[in-house]
């Protein structure tokens, strides 16, 4: 995305003293990296990842104890003892860091850096998807207690030139030794190098002035950015966030769908509301042919499959009377088309009558791990296919916001590489 007018009316990100593990403290930076807090399946992958290693950044991202509050000092407590005992160590100079992830044939790079949440209001960063209340609460008394942005979220911006700006800087320093390289568990190799050269960070400067940024994931953390600047007032630390920014022209990010999992709702009863509202039929499985015929249904229409109970059902067609009733007209089309809108507004809203609650509703970014437990708790997964970029980015430009947990753009960044402190 591009936009006209002067670096004061784009993108402003700064230099900052990275916090990073020190490599000798730790068993191995693999170990103590962990996906962004609202990917960790729990209980599973949260035990998983406190016991890979005891300094595992999941202890900060999602601490344990029995109230918010308590959560809240334990993340701090813990911070600040690991910085005390040289776990965590602040570079001693300011950089913006080119981080990469690569798998098999998949690469992309981007920058890290503290972006300037002045640029909210001025339409320069574009969210797409609603947020729950709930969680910028949650993370902002977590942001509050540490002091710190503890993960990156992730931004997107159309590039015009891969020879010239912020994607050339990128390119010429992924040519050099980098501060580390790890691969974690998931296959994904990850490495960091700082950028200070006066003469680089003017040229991401003057590229990224003229640029307008989609909020790709961390939706929640940007709200929660936005937040924590306005309760301290201007001017502060807490006027810049942590984000990667990508250029998709250069590295294009890959969209997945976000499941639901309907924690009190069995498959049998939800399949008997939809009886003459939608077309269902049975598919066979085993998951992945399940998903073939998801896919191959998404191309003519909207389609969900539905599991729970070793079986797949494939939900489709839905009566245009009802969809005309349940999904307001004053969006565009293309947001009463989406499956997300008509999920939550014709099947939970209206044939379910299931709020959008935690202790209701589990979202789940993995479609095997939805399934399973769906079937552990006689609950009813609901499995989407994604939509498509060109969609997500044109909504934006118009200023209208997805359903939340709409999207997932990745793969993500690993959280644990680089942190940044507020105070």
């Amino acid at each position: 995305m591009t936009t006209s007018g002067t670096a004061d009316h784009g993108l402003r990100l700064i230099p900052f003293h990275g916090l990073r593990y020190v490599p000798e403290r730790v068993g191995s930076l693999a170990a103590v990296t962990s996906p962004p807090y609202d990917v960790v399946v729990r209980p599973d992958g949260l035990n998983h990842l406190e016991s890979a290693d005891p300094h595992n950044i999941v202890r900060l991202i999602l601490p344990q104890a029995d109230t918010p509050d308590a959560r809240n000092r334990q993340a701090a407590h813990t911070l600040r003892d690991w910085l005390a005992d040289g776990i965590l160590s602040a570079d001693p100079e300011p950089a913006l860091y080119v981080y990469e992830q690569c798998k098999g044939g998949l690469l992309q790079r981007g920058i890290i850096g503290a972006l300037a949440l002045s640029t909210a209001d001025a339409g320069i960063v574009l969210p797409h998807e609603d947020v729950m209340p709930h969680v910028v609460t949650d993370r902002a008394g977590l942001m509050r207690a540490t002091s710190a942005n503890l993960e990156p979220l992730l931004l997107t911006y159309l590039g015009d030139d891969p020879a010239a700006g912020a994607t050339a800087v990128v390119e010429r320093t992924s040519r050099s030794a980098p501060l580390f390289a790890t691969t974690t568990e998931d296959g994904f190799r990850h490495r960091l190098w700082a950028v200070t050269d006066p003469a680089d960070l003017a040229a991401i400067t003057a590229d990224l002035g003229h640029r307008q940024a989609l909020i790709a994931d961390g939706h929640h953390r940007w709200a929660t950015y936005l937040r924590l600047q306005e309760e301290h007032g201007s001017p502060t630390a807490w006027d810049f966030g942590l984000v990667l920014l990508v250029d998709t022209a250069r590295y294009p990010l890959q969209v997945r769908a976000i499941h639901r999992m309907l924690r009190r709702l069995p498959l049998a009863e939800a399949l008997a509301a939809l009886d003459g509202h939608f077309r269902v039929r049975a598919v066979d499985g085993p998951l992945p042919l399940a998903m073939e015929a998801l896919d191959d249904a998404a191309e003519r229409g909207n389609a969900f499959l539905l599991a729970g109970d070793g079986t797949f059902h494939l939900v489709t067609d839905p009566d245009p009377a009802l969809i005309d009733r349940t999904v307001r007209h004053d969006r565009p089309e293309a947001w009463r088309r989406l499956d997300a809108t008509v999920l939550h507004a014709t099947l939970l809203d209206t044939l379910w009558d299931i709020p959008d609650t935690a202790d209701q509703i589990t979202y789940i970014h993995d479609t095997e791990a939805t399934v399973e437990m769906a079937e552990r708790n006689g609950g009813t997964a609901v499995l989407l296919h994604p939509v498509r970029e060109a969609i997500v980015r044109e909504l934006a430009r118009q200023g209208v916001t997805m359903p939340r947990k709409s999207t997932s753009f990745g793969p993500k960044p690993a959280t644990g590489l680089v942190l940044r402190s507020l105070d």
